[in-house]
C-alpha cells in the first residue's frame, strides 16, 4: 500500500461544490433580477411579423403611358401634316401670284406693241400721202414751167436737186439713198441713224469729215439765209450752236433727214416743218 492512501483526494471537492452554488447562485439572481425587471417596467411592443400587400399598379400605369404615347404620336403627325398643307398653300399663292403678274405683264407689253403697231401704220400711210400730194404738186408744178421761159420764178426758188453737182451731188444722192432707213438714237448706219450720223456720214462721202453731233454742225459753216440755199447745205432747228436737229437740204423745197423712231429716215418738205436756219460748208 502506498504511504498515500490514507491521504483524502487533492481536487478539493468542497471547493469545486462552493463554486458550482455560487455560480447557480448568480444565475438565479439574473434571473430574478430580468422577471423583476419585466413585471415593474413598461410592455415591451412586439416585432411587426404581418406582410402588408400593396395595390399592382403596373398594369394600369404601362396602359395609360401606351395611350398617351399614342396621343403624342397623332398630335406630331396632325401638327407636320397641317405644315406641309400650309407649305403647299403658301406655294400655291406664291405661284398663282407670279402667273397673274406674268399675265399682267404680257397683256401690257402686246397692249403697247398694238400701240406702237397702230401708230407706225399711221405715220407710214401719213408719209405716203405726204409723198402723193408732192408728187402731185410737182408734176402741176412743171407743166407750165416747160411751156414758159419761166428764167424769174426759177430763180427765186431754191435750186432743185438737178443743178447739184460734184460734192453736193454726192452728198444728196447719199442722203437719198437712206430714205426708209430706220432711226436709232447713236446710230451711225449703214442701215439706221440718227439726224447727225446721216448728214456726217453724208459729208463723208464727199471726204468732208464733219462734228458729231447736231449742235456743232449746226456752226460747221457758213449761215446762210433760208431763201438763198443750195443742195447739200445743212439745215438745223434751234439756235445755231445749240441745235435739237440737223437734215440735208436736197433741193426743191425738201430736205431728207432721220427724223424719229415712228417715221425713220425721210424726204420732207421744208414747209411740214420748217427750220431755224442753215449753214453751207462747201
Amino acid at each position: 500500500m502506498s504511504h498515500t492512501a490514507h491521504i483524502p483526494s487533492h481536487r478539493k471537492p468542497r471547493q469545486r461544490a462552493s463554486k458550482s452554488a455560487l455560480r447557480a447562485g448568480v444565475a438565479g439572481g439574473v434571473l430574478s433580477t430580468i422577471a423583476v425587471a419585466g413585471a415593474a417596467g413598461p410592455a415591451q411592443a412586439e416585432p411587426v411579423t404581418q406582410t402588408i400587400e400593396m395595390p399592382t399598379i403596373t398594369s394600369g400605369l404601362s396602359t395609360a403611358v401606351a395611350a398617351s404615347a399614342q396621343a403624342t404620336q397623332q398630335v406630331a403627325l396632325d401638327l407636320e401634316t397641317q405644315a406641309h398643307e400650309d407649305a403647299a398653300a403658301e406655294s400655291a399663292a406664291k405661284k398663282a401670284k407670279k402667273a397673274k403678274a406674268e399675265a399682267v405683264r404680257k397683256a401690257e407689253a402686246e397692249k403697247k406693241a398694238e400701240a406702237a403697231a397702230k401708230a407706225r401704220a399711221e405715220a407710214e400711210a401719213k408719209e405716203r400721202a405726204e409723198r402723193a400730194s408732192r408728187t402731185a404738186e410737182r408734176t402741176t408744178l412743171s407743166a407750165p414751167s416747160s411751156s414758159s421761159s419761166g428764167n424769174s420764178a426759177s430763180s427765186s426758188a431754191p435750186s432743185s436737186s438737178s443743178n447739184a453737182t460734184g460734192s453736193a451731188a454726192a452728198i444728196v444722192a447719199f442722203a437719198k439713198a437712206q430714205v426708209g432707213d430706220a432711226y436709232i438714237s447713236g446710230g451711225t448706219g449703214p442701215n439706221a441713224w440718227d439726224c447727225s450720223g446721216l448728214v456726217q456720214a453724208a459729208y463723208r462721202t464727199a471726204g468732208i469729215d464733219l462734228p458729231r453731233v447736231s449742235q456743232s454742225q449746226s456752226t460747221a459753216g457758213t449761215q446762210v439765209s433760208l431763201d438763198n440755199l443750195q443742195p447739200g447745205d445743212i439745215l438745223y432747228w434751234g439756235g445755231a450752236g445749240s441745235a435739237y436737229h440737223v437734215a440735208i437740204y436736197v433741193g426743191g423745197g425738201e430736205f431728207v433727214g432721220a427724223q424719229n423712231s415712228s417715221t425713220g429716215t425721210v424726204q420732207r418738205s421744208m414747209d411740214y416743218d420748217r427750220p431755224s436756219g442753215a449753214v453751207r460748208v462747201l
